[in-house]
């Protein structure tokens, strides 16, 4: 239900559960970590998903077996975040709950329209993964951080790319080609400068 496309030094991770919402099971998110900390080789990684949603978060029965508070969670935006290559959220469709963390890690957020944002923690009562309200809040600031995590509102990605949550919006026929061309200039430069920019810009 993780699919993982190597061609050279670009990475594409697929969550492949759309019946399900592409709701993360504890394999699926232990297998999200496996290939994250795998791709510190690599240049570029996308992640993405299939069908109308990019990902529920926690599966609902697993999440009721305390999923939705496991450090699986934090370990793998902290893996994405470490990453010396550029990586890419390639939002298929909405993006709810703890998935939320990979896509704030990603160096790059690009959507579908129509798509919507939220992370309804506070309804469900459980405290977001440590570093998200922060990754969250240095995008869009502290009060439309707390517009998603305290008065649980779904945003819609047009209003999210005005927010800086989203950084481009593409039909859905043209998101992995788009991925694909904002890879191009780090896959075809030297690693070691790939990495030593984005250190910079941390």
């Amino acid at each position: 239900m993780i699919s993982l496309a190597r061609e050279g030094g670009y990475w594409l991770a697929v969550i492949d559960r759309p019946e399900k919402a592409n709701s993360l099971t504890p394999e699926m998110l232990q297998r999200l970590c496996e290939i994250v900390e795998a791709a510190r080789e690599a240049q570029v990684l996308v992640i993405t998903g299939t069908g109308r949603v990019f990902s529920a978060g926690a599966d609902l029965e697993a999440a009721r077996a305390g999923l939705a508070t496991s450090p699986l969670w934090e370990r793998l935006s902290g893996a994405i975040a470490a990453l010396p290559g550029l990586s890419i959220c390639a939002l298929n469709g909405t993006l709810a709950g703890g998935a939320m963390g990979m896509a704030l890690a990603c160096d790059l957020r690009i959507a579908v329209p129509g798509a919507k944002v939220f992370y309804p923690v506070m309804k469900l009562g459980f405290l977001p993964q440590p570093s998200d309200p922060r990754r969250l809040a240095a995008l869009v600031g502290p009060a439309r951080a707390k517009m998603i995590l305290m008065a649980g509102q779904k945003v819609p990605v047009e209003e999210a790319q005005s927010w800086g949550l989203i950084d481009r919006i593409v039909p859905p026929e043209e998101l992995l080609p788009a991925a694909r061309a904002l890879a191009e200039d780090t896959l075809t430069a030297d690693s070691a400068h790939a990495a030593a920019i984005k250190a910079l810009i941390r």
